[in-house]
């Protein structure tokens, strides 16, 4: 077969669905009345001089796709078997033209972020630009989705279901990132920033109602349904028309199942996928600059569910749940874009601090009791290992809420040797005092950066973790009184820079659900971070400047890779690689499954990071065949498994939009053969033309 690549081209696209999400049940939001859409169309029409200039950039992040342990749920046996989106980062500059002052948000379809991808694309963005992006400046959240590739951390805890460090993963990871931002950063325009907000329900659920409810009843009454429903968006608009948006809400990304095998961005990367890609046409594999870039953040979601029947998703039931929850946040995002909302003005501005979580002594004014406080080293607990059952259960033996036996060992045991221990984690059933083996090796992290970035009234603050809706509200209402901001535009930027696990509030942590056995550094952990938001606040409020405080060490030279690679590829006997083994069927209808399998070889020999695997390709009238999908989009699905020792097969899906243009079809695999040598070949399989009518 030949080693033909694809080209980047202007694709067909294949709009057809792609507006059918709108108006779904279920999904609600404040909409705009006529004269307010009115209003909303003359002021984008009106040139401002708001003295920003923004960037906007977009690239693929996707790590490893077969043989890497998935990370979210904490399974060893959710071994990744393929692709079925891609996972993007969309990065976001803001320059105060005034001052010179800037931010960089990046949002990343990842699990998590950790140290060690902070690290890296800091250090990426010193070498390209100096000291113009920073620690201080720079922004990185993840989506959190549980369906991408693990195995990219420096700390122990999140590699052990990957079998250790993995550094394709981690390469794709940060280069993906750095990509997405150099790419905001040569975008810089001038540029309006408006912000605005609506209410969605029906597309989350407090999954630790139990908890919630031991909350005080100025919290409560603040969320009545026990929700999260606010739904910020923050749009760019350049000569009156919208170009980029960043959007923030709430939920988990858990609608992708624990049993799925199939790298995805979840719902929130099918938000933006279908906002970028089936309403504003990008082509992912264009090397210009896209025409619309558009981010779902999150904030708050710790308690947050996208399950609202309180149960796992089966698979593959969670294709079809992901892609309605993703429809949800994007109607409710979309629906603001008419809306006049508030133009942005006024200063950039953003303070970071690192803090050492296991040893904060936290002031009587955020304890609630009036009395001084202590963090301690960080505790699992034994609910922790329970998982969360609402969204996939970890491990067999343990359950959210009590735990008698390790109750009995915590009392007995660990909080009679260390008494400290137990003023700061009791409630807690101990599982692991998993601060003392950091002792011997680093497993998770203690010193964390929380973070404080103003753009214009908006506020953003960032925490390494998962933050339940009324921790959040806490945090919120901490930063809103001493900037005298809107409450609504003081955000909490969760999954932010690193990572730390949960943040409850005290009262919450004492249920012990699984919430509450993840918060590792105690009872106090959230009063000590509202002491540290406040001190950020008033440091940013008053123009000063705050020490940057105990960094963490930089772990890349203890890193453990137990997993080996790829050692050779092999085609099945009497076969070359590339070869179909199964070809499609001569014709097909929309609303069918096309399906293909091919000799392959291993997807990891080479990750196609801004590439494809595969296209879906249609003939036209001069004969040419031009691609209408690629392993980005929401119709494909790219299957691997093994066949026998060395072999590979690769099946490739393409559910047939409604409104696909009639005509000949055909699918194509790219791969790449790795030989015993170690040489990488790549090489391309076609299948026969089959008829779409």
């Amino acid at each position: 077969m030949s080693a033909e690549r694809p080209l980047h081209h202007r694709r067909t696209v294949l709009r057809a669905g792609a507006l059918t999400g709108l108006g779904m049940a279920g999904a609600q939001w404040a909409a705009p009345d006529r004269a307010t859409a009115a209003t909303a169309a003359t002021a984008r029409d009106t040139p401002r001089d708001t003295g920003y200039l923004v960037g906007r950039g977009l690239a693929d992040a996707t790590g490893e796709v077969a043989e890497v342990g998935m990370m979210g749920y904490g399974r060893f046996d959710q071994q990744a078997a393929g692709l079925h989106t891609r996972l993007r980062a969309r990065a976001f500059v803001v320059v105060e033209e005034a001052s010179g002052r800037r931010v960089m948000l990046i949002v990343a379809d990842s699990p998590m972020i950790f140290e060690s991808v902070h690290r890296a694309v800091l250090r990426r963005l010193a070498e390209a630009y100096g000291d113009l992006y920073t620690v201080r400046n720079v922004l990185i959240t993840a989506t959190h989705t549980h369906a991408g590739p693990g195995g990219y951390s420096h700390h122990l805890l999140y590699n052990t279901t990957t079998f250790g460090f993995h550094r394709k993963t981690f390469e794709a990871v940060t280069d993906g990132l750095f990509e997405a931002a150099r790419r905001a950063h040569d975008d810089l325009a001038p540029s309006e920033l408006v912000l605005s907000h609506g209410t969605l329900t029906g597309a989350s659920v407090n999954r630790s109602r139990a908890a919630f409810d031991r909350n005080p009843k100025a919290d409560r009454d603040h969320f009545p349904d026990a929700v999260d429903p606010l739904t910020t968006l923050l749009r760019v608009e350049r000569a009156g028309r919208t170009v980029g948006a960043v959007n923030w809400f709430p939920v988990h990304s858990t609608s992708m199942s624990g049993d799925n095998r199939l790298i995805s961005a979840d719902n929130k990367g099918y938000a933006a996928y279908h906002w970028e890609r089936e309403v504003h046409e990008v082509d992912y594999l264009d090397d210009g600059s896209p025409a619309f870039v558009s981010a779902f953040a999150q904030t708050n979601s710790g308690d947050m569910s996208p399950n609202l029947d309180l149960r796992p998703p089966t698979t593959p039931e969670d294709f079809d749940r992901t892609r309605a929850n993703g429809l949800r946040q994007y109607e409710a995002a979309a629906s603001q874009v008419d809306r006049p909302g508030v133009r942005l003005s006024g200063p950039v501005d953003s303070r970071l601090v690192y803090v050492d979580l296991s040893d904060v002594t936290v002031r009587p004014e955020f304890t609630g009791d009036g009395r001084t406080h202590r963090t301690s080293k960080p505790c699992i607990g034994a609910s922790m290992a329970a998982g969360s059952v609402e969204d996939g259960p970890a491990f067999p033996g343990f359950q959210e809420g009590e735990n008698p036996f390790w109750d009995a060992v915590s009392d007995s045991l660990v909080y009679t040797v260390s008494p400290e221990l137990a003023q700061a984690q009791a409630p807690k059933d101990v599982f692991v005092p998993i601060g003392e083996v950091n002792r011997l090796y680093p497993w998770v992290q203690e010193r964390v950066p929380v973070m404080l970035v103003r753009i214009g009234g908006l506020y953003l603050i960032g925490i390494p973790g998962e933050v339940t809706v009324c921790a959040g509200l806490r945090l919120r209402r901490t930063v809103a009184g001493i900037v005298g901001a809107d409450l609504d535009d003081v955000l909490v930027a969760g999954y932010a820079n690193a990572y730390f696990h949960y943040l409850t509030t005290p009262e919450e942590y004492d249920a012990q659900q699984y919430e509450g056995g993840s918060t590792l550094f105690g009872r106090w952990q959230l009063p000590a971070l509202q002491q540290t938001a406040a001190d950020l606040a008033t440091a940013l409020r008053d123009g000063t400047d705050v020490p940057l405080g105990p960094e963490p060490p930089d772990l890349s030279g203890k890193v453990l890779s137990l997993q080996p690679g790829v050692v050779m590829d092999a085609p099945p006997a009497f076969r070359s690689f590339g070869d179909v083994l199964v070809p499609p069927r001569e014709t097909y209808r929309a609303g069918e499954r096309a399906e293909a399998v091919f000799a392959g070889a291993h997807p990891g020999n080479d990750l196609h990071r801004g590439r494809t695997y595969l296209e879906v390709q249609r003939q036209e009238a001069d004969g040419a065949w031009r691609t209408v999908a690629d392993d980005g989009d929401w119709s494909t699905r790219f299957h691997w498994e093994r066949d026998g020792i060395a072999a590979s097969r690769i099946t490739v899906t393409w559910d047939i939009p409604q409104g696909t243009a009639p005509g000949a079809h055909r699918i194509v695999y790219h791969g790449d053969a790795k030989s015993l040598t170690g040489n990488v070949t790549p090489f391309t399989g076609r299948t026969p033309a089959f008829l779409v009518r």
